[in-house]
């Protein structure tokens, strides 16, 4: 992983851009993995209506309650589970960066923008900030009309967690992991600008 940093330092002359450079080169790389989770989650959104008609009208018959919807998904493409590669693959590479950032030498003392030092947590808290809002923008675009309110306070608490853990973490992860969102929220953006064909429930 350092030698990757190094030539992108190579390149861009800075240790903090070297990071923008190779988080954003991540994320183009995930592209053909990430189309199909966000072409799946606007279409999530897209049938939420009629999966709260589907529940209301089975309330009282989950069974089939959850067959009706599991049929729905099948006839819309959905999968609710396909956003759970992407950040799979990228939980390697996280971890990877956070023991680079905590050991790796050539960080040490080496700011970026307002920060002090890429190895070290943000000692004026920005970063957690930026990082935590950004998850929950992120969220917030990709989240169905209607959801659950178990389902409302996971998409509020999730970002306070990020924003938690990013306190004490060096500043470079952080530095990733808000450009990382940032880049999400820009494909949110503009890919559920694009209206989507929804076929509705047969009934039986």
């Amino acid at each position: 992983m350092g030698t990757i940093f190094e030539y992108f330092f190579s390149i861009t002359g800075s240790y903090g851009w070297a990071i923008v450079v190779f988080t954003l080169i991540v994320k183009l790389l995930l592209l053909p993995l990430t189309i199909p989770q966000l072409n799946s989650s606007r279409k999530m959104q897209e049938i939420q209506p009629q999966i709260a008609k589907i529940q209301e009208k089975y309330k009282n018959d989950p069974q089939t309650m959850n067959q009706k919807v599991m049929e729905l998904y099948q006839k819309n493409n959905v999968n609710p589970m396909s956003g759970c590669l992407p950040l799979l693959i990228q939980l390697p590479i996280l971890w990877a960066l956070f023991a680079m950032f905590r050991n790796y030498p050539a960080l040490s003392g080496v700011g970026f923008l307002w920060l002090k030092d890429l190895s070290k947590p943000d000692s004026l808290y920005i970063l957690p900030i930026l990082s935590g809002l950004t998850t929950y923008i992120s969220t917030v675009i990709a989240m169905p009309k209607n959801v659950s309110s178990d389902q409302t306070m996971m998409n509020i608490m999730m970002p306070i967690l990020i924003a938690w853990m990013t306190v004490s973490l060096p500043s470079g992860l952080g530095v990733y992991w808000v450009v990382s969102n940032v880049f999400q929220i820009v494909q949110q953006y503009f890919f559920y600008r694009k209206p989507g064909s929804v076929k509705g429930e047969t009934d039986s």
